[in-house]
């Protein structure tokens, strides 16, 4: 009874306010925010009396201050005033936070009424004169900028104006609207009614795009101006801009739109916290993290219904315009791209929103398309090869983001009411649309295109195969290879469709042959990798791969013959012997590359897949052999492994193709949005790179480049693949010019992904090495580092790991971060960071983190007296120190003669308490030793530089009056001598038991 009446006290304890408050400011002394800011939340939950609250909101506000998160310091602030207007504490914390959000007139602003409401305030004086520095800095800075845009305008709208002047000029505009106060004076002149005024003119490309391209610097990361811009300029602009077949025009206004999208929506709102959790291995957030996450998602729902009217009229033209006769193909393809990207039902959830218009239906007669010119008619849409793709793989993306039944019936009901109206209109047109669009839908978006394959229709598709009429033959061989996806579809068209696709082949006209062609290999291959299951008789396979080939590797055969025959042959090479064949056969093995070079979408899962197959970068099923044997028993089929599958032989395939180009073809096709395809370039990068000698060809053919955003974006395995293939560059290539530039600040999050103790422990070691080497390269590389929270802590998790050689990495890594202010502060905190570096340098196992460590302690010691203090807290501090002296590699003995050196510089406690130990006598031998090694024909350089830092400690210490040399020992003597009686004689105080050092001898 009386310990639950303690328990109850504890928690009544804990709900009272004032209790959690002094907690919290507790925990903020010893820099423990994250329990602080905990600690004032629950405080400003409980407590009903307003002026408390205030103060809690000021408490809260300074422990934003110190982790950076200056918005919620200004908010938290703001809510304190409300309570208590004019209060000095809450303004001044803001002022801090607008200054270091660059919001300088409103920071002196709260600057000047704190000295107005507290006069005699010193702290807030070096802010009034640095802000009115900033203040009377920003008046000046607009004038000029001010006459900057004057001047752009009389070039830029003056269409009689040099056109070589005007490009310039059109060109600077775009610079000024990405910095802050020419974007507001560019806003404030009317800049926007100007270019849309002036583009219904501009005939010049270089001007349009540049024009354009202000459009989306304007809008970025400002929701006023993004809707002031839309609401001037009209969605139907932007779609007017877009419409043209220049590439890089195209490109640069589907930008702009999402970006007007992505500030209307403050998406950034949601965007932050899936990074973190993404950050965050065990995808977790304390109580505090939760609330502020619900906070931002009910002010982003506010927002998304406040600017619904801009939204939803920006979705609807898209969408209206997908089908739009008038569109070039390119403009058709960034529409249906910018739908795919809004489509995620946590962030403008357009798949869900188009399920109330006729959107879907749209889609579907994009997906319907023949890109042929026998097939073309009036009507017909401006399409390319990859368009048809693409909206394949759209449609599954907005599938995948129905995440319940209800939402995916509604989905497959829209795409049925186009196949219905499709089926019941007789027309031999209307069946042939409705079999390409199924097809689109089978080879991108399979489980939804298998809810369209009503009954009769794979027997219409059949039918169709067996006519005489060309596109018949051609859709309908199409189809039957796309429905050959699953077991059943396989079993039913070998009984029914093979007599078929073996008379479509026999066809005198090559497109038509050439689908037949893969359908077979499609069915031939359906037994996979298993050697001893062979659909057709031996040999057959061969033959089919030498016909892929023929195809394949003919110049006057078109693009889309060898697109096909790389498909064909992307099953095929799931036999070992057809792989090896065509990696031999380098005529084919190239023509397959530069199909890939190409970046065209319907070429990719044909090269991919065939590339897969060839590296053996599939996934492979281990057996259990306890299952084998049962297996066996049961007389069940055993999958067998050809000895063409070797690791040997797949290694040697890899060193052909990697010599033959592949990472162009692989970087080339990187840019999909098909996150399947995106694991496959990922899966056969990450077996080039296992081999170190390759690795130096990937960054030359911008592998390395590529990898980083395969690594942030795709599956579970793929971005472990890519994470893999960066950190094993990261370890043999040199980072600087692996990951140039800020390359080497975006790396650092993927590599730490394999910090996971879920991931291998190879995955693991390679990281840390990885980490270990881009820590070398910069401050700011290690910065990033050390800010990323998860990838810091794993880091150090990882110093306490059993295995040798990833604990060597770990401290290794740690040991690099160290020439950073931001780890020397850290281990300055209160943690036993230094304590267990100093235990490392006793590792009586590794030699090699004994010099990490001893190294991690020398540039510790020499940046921070505090950590020279710190050393103490460690039990065995002074055996672990005479061990670094003792050891018979120099380069240790060196640093350890670093880290006395400096704990002597340090202070004299500091110095007195490490040279009353052994210590001092080990520095004597030292400098011994080296003068010994000095005589030698070959002395040690390193010695040299031992002998010379142990003088320097020993004349510190002597500076200090710690040590004395024999000289002044012998006065001493004879002083006492003189003054005591021998009976009371004692070594002097500091230097008890050390013999007499001679002059010079330090």
């Amino acid at each position: 009874m009386g310990q639950n009446k303690e328990v109850m006290v504890e928690a009544e304890a804990m709900e009272d306010p004032t209790k959690l408050k002094e907690e919290g400011n507790a925990a903020f002394k010893v820099g423990k925010y994250d329990e602080a800011l905990v600690l004032y939340t629950k405080a400003i939950a409980l407590t009903d009396k307003e002026s408390d609250k205030s103060t809690y909101l000021k408490n809260r506000a300074a422990v934003h201050l110190k982790t950076e998160d200056y918005e919620r310091a200004v908010q938290d602030c703001t809510t304190a005033l409300e309570i208590s207007q004019n209060d000095p504490k809450a303004l001044y914390r803001r002022c801090q936070a607008y200054e270091a959000l660059d919001k300088v007139e409103q920071a002196y602003s709260d600057a000047k009424a704190v000295h107005h409401c507290d006069p005699k305030n010193k702290a807030v004086e070096p802010f009034l004169l640095r802000l009115h520095a900033k203040v009377q800095a920003k008046i000046n800075e607009m004038s000029t900028t001010a006459n900057k845009v004057t001047k752009m305008f009389e070039l830029v709208f003056n269409v009689k104006e040099d056109l070589d002047k005007r490009e310039k000029a059109a060109d600077n505009m775009i610079v000024l609207a990405k910095e802050r106060v020419g974007a507001e004076l560019l806003f404030k002149e009317g800049v926007v009614l100007k270019i849309v005024r002036l583009m219904k003119l501009e005939k010049n490309p270089k001007i349009r795009l540049s024009l354009v391209r202000v459009f989306g610097d304007l809008g970025k990361n400002d929701m006023d101006r993004a809707k002031s811009i839309v609401r001037e300029a009209g969605v139907p602009f932007f779609l007017d801009a877009l419409n043209t077949a220049d590439e890089e025009s195209v490109n640069a206004v589907s930008y702009v739109i999402q970006c007007l999208l992505d500030s209307i929506s403050q998406v950034d709102l949601i965007n932050r916290w899936q990074e973190k959790l993404k950050n965050n291995k065990n995808n977790r957030m304390n109580v505090t993290e939760r609330k502020q996450k619900r906070a931002d998602e009910v002010r982003r729902e506010e927002i998304l219904k406040e600017n619904s009217r801009e939204l939803d009229s920006i979705m609807s033209v898209i969408c209206f315009n997908t089908t739009s006769r008038t569109l070039t193909a390119l403009a058709r393809e960034a529409l249906i791209n910018m739908i795919m990207k809004n489509c995620k039902w946590d962030q403008l959830n357009w798949a869900e929103k188009m399920l109330t218009t006729d959107a879907y239906q749209r889609l579907m007669e994009v997906a319907s398309e023949l890109n042929l010119p026998e097939f073309k008619y009036e009507s017909a849409m401006d399409i390319t090869d990859s368009t048809k793709t693409i909206v394949g793989v759209t449609f599954g993306f907005l599938y995948e983001q129905m995440y319940d039944d209800r939402r995916r019936e509604a989905l497959i009901s829209e795409v049925g009411k186009f196949t219905q109206s499709k089926l019941m209109d007789p027309g031999m047109e209307s069946k042939v649309r409705i079999v390409v669009a199924i097809t689109t839908l089978l080879t991108n978006a399979p489980e939804l295109g298998n809810s369209q394959l009503k009954e009769g229709l794979l027997e219409m598709m059949l039918v169709m195969a067996r006519s005489d009429e060309y596109i018949q033959q051609l859709v309908a061989s199409e189809a039957i290879i796309a429905a050959a996806s699953k077991k059943k579809d396989v079993t039913a068209i070998v009984n029914q469709g093979l007599d078929i696709l073996k008379t479509l082949y026999k066809s005198n006209n090559d497109h038509i042959k050439v689908r037949a062609l893969v359908g077979l290999c499609k069915l031939g291959a359906s037994g996979g990798s298993d050697a001893a299951l062979r659909p057709f008789a031996d040999g057959s396979s061969s033959k089919l791969a030498e016909a892929c080939r023929r195809f394949l590797i003919n110049p006057e055969k078109d693009s889309d013959l060898r697109r096909w025959a790389a498909e064909g042959l992307s099953f095929l090479t799931l036999d070992a012997e057809v792989k090896e064949k065509l990696v031999e056969d380098e005529p084919a093995m190239r023509a397959l590359i530069e199909l890939g070079k190409t970046g065209a979408q319907n070429v990719m899962y044909g090269v991919l897949a065939t590339l897969v197959n060839i590296t053996n970068s599939y996934d492979k099923q281990e057996i259990n052999p306890e299952m084998l044997e049962l297996a066996k028993f049961a007389k069940h089929h055993i999958p067998e492994e050809h000895e063409l599958d070797d690791e040997d032989f797949a290694d040697k395939r890899i060193w052909s193709i990697a010599q033959m180009g592949v990472t162009s073809a692989l970087v080339s096709l990187s840019k999909t949005e098909s996150l399947n395809m995106r694991e496959l370039i990922a899966r056969v990068l990450n077996a080039v790179c296992k081999h170190s000698e390759l690795r130096g060809l990937v960054v030359q053919q911008g592998g390395s480049k590529s990898l980083i955003p395969l690594a942030l974006e795709g599956t579970d395995k793929g971005t472990r693949c890519a994470a893999s293939a960066l950190a094993r560059i990261g370890i043999t290539q040199d980072p600087a010019i692996a990951f140039p530039g800020q390359r080497s600040c975006d790396v650092v999050r993927p590599i730490a992904l394999l910090l996971d103790p879920d991931c291998e422990g190879l995955e693991n070691f390679e990281s840390l090495m990885a980490l270990g080497n881009l820590a070398s390269l910069n401050e700011s590389t290690r910065k990033r580092i050390l800010k990323d929270t998860n990838c810091i802590q794993a880091i150090e998790n990882f110093m306490f790991e059993e295995h040798k050689l990833i604990r060597r990495a770990a401290v290794q890594c740690w040991t690099n971060l160290c020439v950073s202010d931001v780890q020397v502060a850290r281990c300055e905190g209160d943690n036993d960071k230094v304590k267990y570096c100093v235990l490392l340098c006793g590792d009586d196992v590794d030699p090699l983190v004994i010099k990490a460590a001893s190294g991690a302690l020398a540039m510790l010691t020499s940046a921070s007296n505090k950590v020279c203090k710190k050393i103490f807290d460690s039990k065995q501090w002074n055996d672990c120190l005479l061990n670094l002296l003792a050891s018979m590699d120099v380069e240790i003995c060196f640093r350890g003669c670093v880290i006395v050196q400096n704990m002597v510089a340090s202070s004299k406690d500091t110095a007195q308490q490490v040279l009353e130990t052994q210590i001092m006598e080990v520095l004597q031998a030292l400098v011994l030793k080296a003068n010994l090694d000095t005589g030698s024909s070959h002395p040690n350089p390193t010695l040299v530089k031992v002998k010379s830092v142990c003088e320097k400690t020993l004349e510190e210490a002597h500076k200090l009056n710690i040590v004395k040399t024999q000289q002044e020992a012998v006065l001493d003597e004879e002083e006492k001598e003189d003054d005591i009686e021998p009976w009371l004689r004692a070594p002097a105080a500091g230097n008890a038991g050390l013999p007499s050092l001679k002059e010079g001898d330090y």
